[in-house]
């Protein structure tokens, strides 16, 4: 699997675009992660999944360089990455979702949206406040780009609705299309389907397959809903306290019975 894989859907994922070497995560005497490793491939939709506890945001939060793992290398696109700050992660190409939603409530969804082109700016703030010549033309993009997410998660009726009055699903999707905004290669998504009703999460299921197939997007999501796990993912890694117990195909991880024991809740006999 070296030089990529060929899905039974006859999608064909490439190689390597990040990997995990033998990551471990201390807080304090508290150990999160125990030296995990796993790779994510270019094109894929790669699952992480575990009970509650598990370490899996923690991990996702190493991912998108918020957490700095006591041991272990980070290796994107063929290089280490060295200690840096998130929104340096975010320039490399990394945008995410998180768990408890974090949009501004009082900005309308357009505004919302907007927030997630501040890495593409360039021009300083002086001449944003002009707003001339290459600040009025870095604007311009900026807005026909968030116009294009909008209507791609079809939340045209709500784009100036100020956020804080949108129901909870809503405010999902526009945190999605946040982070879609900023033209991720990589895209972290931390339970993206939590709190939905059954409509709501076939809508958010939709999109997700829509995002890694028209615009190529890697993904690499946390999710607890195994239905919608097995149904969208390409490879599953699953997590247990704090260490690695399975990693495979979806039915792979199915069939694995250390999984089956500690997540799952099915014994073979």
């Amino acid at each position: 699997m070296q030089d990529g894989y060929t899905t039974a859907d006859g999608r064909k994922i490439g190689g390597v675009v990040m990997e995990m070497k033998n990551i471990t995560l201390r807080f304090g005497g508290v150990v999160a992660i125990e030296n995990i490793s796993f790779d994510i491939r270019e094109g894929e939709i790669r699952a992480i999944i575990g009970p509650n506890g598990a370490g899996k945001s923690s991990m996702l939060n190493v991912i998108s360089g918020f957490y700095i793992p006591s041991e272990g290398e980070v290796w994107y696109r063929g290089e280490k990455r060295p200690q840096m700050r998130p929104y340096k992660v975010a320039q490399q190409g990394i945008a995410r979702t998180f768990q408890n939603i974090a949009l501004f409530e009082g900005m309308s969804v357009l505004d919302n949206v907007m927030t997630g082109r501040l890495g593409h700016m360039k021009s300083g703030l002086f001449a944003q406040a002009l707003w001339k010549g290459k600040a009025e033309a870095e604007e311009v993009v900026n807005r026909e780009v968030a116009e294009k997410v909008i209507d791609f998660l079809e939340i045209q009726h709500i784009r100036k609705t100020p956020v804080g009055r949108l129901p909870y699903g809503l405010k999902k999707r526009v945190e999605l299309a946040r982070a879609l905004a900023a033209e991720p290669k990589l895209l972290l998504l931390d339970e993206p389907m939590a709190g939905m009703n059954v409509e709501e999460k076939e809508d958010m299921s939709r999109f997700i397959l829509d995002v890694n197939d028209e615009f190529g997007t890697t993904i690499t999501l946390i999710e607890h809903d195994m239905g919608v796990v097995m149904d969208l993912s390409d490879r599953v890694v699953v997590m247990d306290y704090g260490k690695k117990i399975g990693d495979g195909t979806p039915d792979e991880v199915r069939n694995n019975q250390q999984v089956i024991d500690a997540y799952l809740g099915v014994s073979n006999d």
